[in-house]
């Protein structure tokens, strides 16, 4: 089945592969890249692109109307560590994107969206382990803040418009075909790249601080099940939860000396550390499984696996 679909912040760690996979599935000339800047040679070679500020509505608009858009992903974003260096930046653009495409959607310009969500909707009062679906959340950082916002407001037009928007709740994402981009989770990212090069690395969270993480594959499985699945099976509005694993710092560490026996990881905390601490070591998406089927494939061992496996390749 043949649809137009845009996708916003296309450049990005996630922007980048659910590009491509959506290209292989609907066809190349149906998948319309865009980002504020130009994005890696395979993505920009793969199919259509369009230079495109995620703030700017008529910009949008006129792409939208050009292509015949009827979905658009929205993964432009500022991550948790860099929205605290850039607070009103982050802001301006994480909350003035979302208001783009919700209104598009209300406009009946557009027929569904996606926008992510964020484990770091949740705060330290939240509860720690299998943090539930609906619980308390206050946030503690611009990051935060902003995606509690946007769950609000995207559960809002869908009541109040009608407007066909899904959302998942990310936990830290894990590749190798992307790097991060200035995430509290991009440790477990870094930290393969540096096994490889130098058998070390130096982690900026303590050795024991377990937060939840998913391999790459099973976020893109996720973000494009929940966008074939039927309209009425989706009872959450706001965001899912979605769950993988759950690991710290010397898991992985441990984990990676399987395979490097000579790896060896220290640890000097910075700000990042803070952030961590009010985010939830393991989530329960028993939602998501019931509403939806989702399930995850990769665990640390098949993960670690499939990063050292990747890399080297590209050595």
């Amino acid at each position: 089945m043949q649809k137009s679909i845009l996708i916003l912040g296309a450049c990005g760690q996630i922007g980048t592969e659910l590009t491509m996979v959506l290209r292989d599935k609907y066809g190349a000339d149906n998948v319309i890249a865009s980002d504020i800047r130009e994005g890696s040679v395979n993505l920009m070679q793969s199919g259509p692109f369009e230079l495109l500020d995620a703030t700017d509505y008529g910009a949008i608009e006129d792409v939208v109307m050009h292509y015949e858009i009827e979905e658009i992903y929205l993964m432009a974003a500022m991550l948790s560590a860099t929205a605290e260096k850039f607070p009103m930046r982050a802001w301006n653009l994480n909350m003035t994107s979302l208001f783009n495409v919700l209104n598009l959607g209300k406009e009946r310009k557009i027929d569904k969206i996606f926008w992510p969500s964020s484990i770091a909707v949740f705060g330290p009062n939240s509860p720690k382990v299998d943090t539930p679906q609906h619980t308390i959340m206050e946030p503690t950082t611009v990051y935060g803040i902003s995606k509690q916002s946007g769950e609000r407001w995207c559960e809002y037009y869908h009541k109040k418009y009608g407007v066909d928007v899904r959302s998942v709740r990310y936990p830290g994402l894990i590749s190798w075909k992307t790097l991060p981009g200035g995430g509290t989770t991009d440790y477990a990212v870094e930290i393969f790249h540096q096994a490889l090069e130098e058998e070390k690395y130096n982690c900026f969270l303590n050795a024991d601080t377990k937060l939840p993480m998913m391999f790459m594959d099973d976020a893109i499985r996720a973000t494009i099940g929940l966008m074939q699945s039927d309209p009425n099976a989706i009872t959450v509005r706001s965001s899912y939860n979605l769950r993988a694993m759950s690991f710290s710092p010397e898991e992985i560490a441990a984990s990676i000396k399987t395979h490097i026996p000579d790896f060896k990881i220290s640890y000097d905390p910075d700000f990042r550390q803070h952030i961590a601490d009010s985010w939830p070591n393991s989530i329960d998406d028993s939602q998501a499984r019931k509403d939806w089927g989702w399930k995850p494939e990769f665990d640390l061992e098949s993960t670690t696996r499939e990063m050292l496996r990747n890399l080297r390749g590209q050595n």
